[in-house]
């Protein structure tokens, strides 16, 4: 395919601009996410008894492999919290508590998880860095 002179310099100036573009795209690490009084490894076993992954897939939990939701890989790495609230302790906390509080149209049911046990997976999904 030949090019039109004029366009080659717009086509130049995009090649090299595209790496930093790229770079510029990928998301960094976020810091990591302390919650004060969790337990990822009780997170882990809260996350089997409330049956997380019957709708999650959820790496590093035995059987969690639902697909009725997003799955939860990299979950430490995310912005926000099911598209309605910045990726906090706090906002993960209430959102596996009460997600209707703060998203009335979810799918999430209320599961009757206490404060120390959502403390405690909030604690294990801030373990999820990778892929």
């Amino acid at each position: 395919m030949v090019l039109s002179r004029r366009y080659r310099p717009f086509l130049l100036l995009l090649a090299l601009a595209a790496p930093g573009a790229l770079a510029a795209c990928k998301s960094k690490p976020a810091p990591p996410r302390d919650v004060a009084g969790g337990d990822a490894e009780r997170g882990r076993e809260a996350i089997k008894k409330y049956a997380c992954g019957a709708c999650h897939l959820i790496p590093g939990v035995e059987g969690a492999i639902g697909k009725e939701s997003h799955p939860l890989f990299g979950f430490a790495n995310r912005g926000d919290i099911a598209h309605v609230a910045p990726n906090t302790p706090d906002n993960l906390i209430r959102w596996i508590r009460r997600p209707t509080d703060l998203d009335p149209r979810t799918k999430m049911p209320t599961l009757g998880v206490s404060e120390q046990e959502a403390k405690d997976i909030a604690a294990y999904l801030y373990t999820l860095n990778g892929e």
